[in-house]
């Protein structure tokens, strides 16, 4: 796999980007998106797998829910490692490699299946699906490389709204077969040629970029710097809602409103799917105003939703419970895609309050940015092994999801408040010292 490695890479030169660059970065895009969706398929695959896990596998409600939280959890704590891997293989030839590996967790569960398989198996197969969690991870470091920082907001919207498109696909494909009357290996069947094909179009299309390193010292400086914890904190509200969500919204409504499997199939497809579609718009709206703004603002929507939600559950209506629940996907969506806009500029406008400018400050944001992606996607994948141990545990004390939503609706509160405090209120700029007198950069502008 020494072949297709670019030398040279300079986005954020104009005349480089109009006459070469775009187009190999927009080629690059195109196939990580596939890869990537291809990705968020087997990691929600539990999410469908425990649809079709009737009375005869033995399995109670809050197995269900620790099935899918083992999932979200593998995928977490593996995004580290694959956000190195892009500079350690290079971006086309790891897509490769990571695509290859989704056969592996996709044949297991086609193997075991079936009732009378133990609950210690399930659990085990069902935490091989977090390699696909580790594609996101990969696939947004080395699209990061590829794109100026004008166009950041979009590319990443774009390359993680496709590849989060694979949760509410899988759900359809999933629905098709239930409504079928077919078994779940008909649903594995279809995606094990799927991977293939993923992984063949990244060895034939993809680039890697030899200037990408990993930079350990980067890495050092990314953990040591407080915005990196602090948009974790954000992304968990964010992304960690998505995915969490995107597992449990058809346990809960077949658990807490009594639908079938394949009731509740019809519905849970729906908001994965609005969420997904919105994201790049989240990306470009915080392009056009600020992520830090966006991001405010659809913290407040995500807590009006979710107070819906709770009253929803309380009063046992099902058609609002279910529409607030679909309002609040699509805020997690454009919550996703502003956050992740907000990553790279912050550390450009630490760049310049350093006093760098020009490329000097674009490429600090880039290692910055680079080196702190994975870390932060991988502690906001953790929101989403958060929310299924909290239906989990409020399912098991309640029998009812409402006790959890209220829980999230002040983690959201919390995340507004920190928006504003960090980034918004007037004293948050990045300032340089007074004998420089150069201009200031407001974090409201990242």
């Amino acid at each position: 796999m020494a072949g297709r490695w670019i030398q040279e890479w300079d986005p954020e030169d104009e005349t480089f980007w109009r006459e070469k660059g775009e187009k190999v970065a927009r080629r690059n895009l195109a196939f990580s998106v596939l890869s990537e969706h291809i990705g968020f398929s087997v990691w929600t695959l539990w999410s469908v797998m425990v649809l079709f896990m009737g009375p005869e596998y033995g399995i109670d409600p809050a197995g269900k829910f620790f099935l899918v939280a083992m999932a979200t959890l593998v995928g977490a704590f593996i995004r580290v490692p694959y956000t190195f891997a892009v500079a350690r293989f290079g971006g086309r030839n790891w897509t490769i490699i990571a695509a290859s590996m989704l056969l592996l967790p996709t044949i297991a569960a086609y193997l075991v299946m079936e009732p009378g398989t133990s609950y210690t198996t399930f659990m085990l197969v069902a935490m091989l699906t977090g390699v696909g969690g580790g594609n996101f991870a990969s696939s947004m470091t080395n699209i990061n490389s590829f794109f100026p920082l004008r166009k950041k907001g979009w590319a990443l919207g774009l390359n993680a709204g496709g590849g989060n498109i694979g949760v509410p696909v899988l759900q359809l494909v999933g629905l098709a077969v239930i409504g079928a009357a077919a078994g779940p290996r008909l649903l594995l069947g279809i995606y094990i040629p799927l991977i293939l094909v993923s992984a063949i179009c990244a060895a034939l299309f993809m680039d890697n970029l030899a200037p990408v390193k990993n930079d350990t010292g980067a890495s050092k400086e990314a953990v040591r710097d407080p915005h990196t914890w602090i948009m974790s904190f954000l992304y968990i509200g964010t992304f960690g809602s998505f995915i969490g969500y995107s597992f449990a919204f058809g346990l809960v409504l077949q658990t807490q409103f009594g639908r079938t499997p394949l009731q509740a199939a019809s519905i849970t497809f729906i908001g994965p799917l609005l969420g997904s579609l919105i994201r790049p718009l989240g990306g470009w709206l915080a392009d056009r105003y600020g992520g830090a703004r966006i991001t405010l603002w659809n913290f407040l929507g995500m807590g009006v939703a979710t107070g819906v939600v709770v009253l929803a559950s309380v009063e046992k209506s099902l058609a609002l419970f279910t529409a607030a629940f679909i309002v609040l996907f699509v805020l997690t969506g454009v919550g996703n895609g502003s956050t992740y806009k907000m990553i790279p500029g912050i550390f450009q406008a630490k760049a310049i309050a350093k006093g760098m400018t020009g490329e000097a400050a674009a490429a600090y944001g880039r290692r910055l940015s680079g080196a702190s992606m994975g870390l932060i996607g991988a502690v906001g994948a953790l929101g989403g092994l958060g929310i299924n141990l909290a239906f989990r545990q409020s399912f098991l004390t309640a029998h009812t999801g409402t006790s959890a939503f209220v829980a999230f609706l002040a983690f959201y509160a919390a995340c507004f408040a920190v928006t504003w405090a960090v980034y918004l209120r007037r004293p948050a700029t990045v300032s340089q010292p007074v004998a420089e007198a150069k201009p200031q950069l407001s974090y409201a502008e990242v």
